[in-house]
């Protein structure tokens, strides 16, 4: 069964960083393309950000783009997003996910709650 593992969030101030990281199994690691996704309250789910398996090609929200950056280490099945710049509005509960189309019965993991403030 596909299954994550979401760690490294925390409360920060704006302008600051974090280095999210996601650990999976259940499958061929390094045959999914992996994806951030973020849910704030109220709010629907938003991509984040997206990278293939096979080349590494990285794709971003526009929201986002320039202040994080998706990569994995497919030995260690980890896939990590480090967030620059943080603003309040990027705080959400962050969720990764195999592919782009998240399941019927939501993310197959815990997630990791982001809270940018002063």
């Amino acid at each position: 069964q596909v299954q994550f593992v979401e760690s490294g969030g925390g409360l920060v101030q704006p302008g600051g960083s974090l280095r999210l990281s996601c650990v999976g199994s259940g499958f061929t690691f390094d045959e999914g393309n992996m994806s951030w996704y973020r849910q704030a309250p109220g709010k629907e789910r938003e991509l984040v950000a997206h990278i293939t398996y096979y080349s590494g090609s990285t794709i971003y929200a526009p929201a986002v783009k320039g202040r994080f950056t998706v990569s994995r280490d497919n030995a260690k099945k980890t896939v990590y997003l480090q967030m620059n710049s943080l603003k309040p509005e990027d705080t959400a509960v962050y969720y990764c996910n195999l592919g782009v189309n998240v399941p019927a019965e939501g993310f197959r993991g815990p997630g990791t709650q982001v809270t940018v403030s002063s």
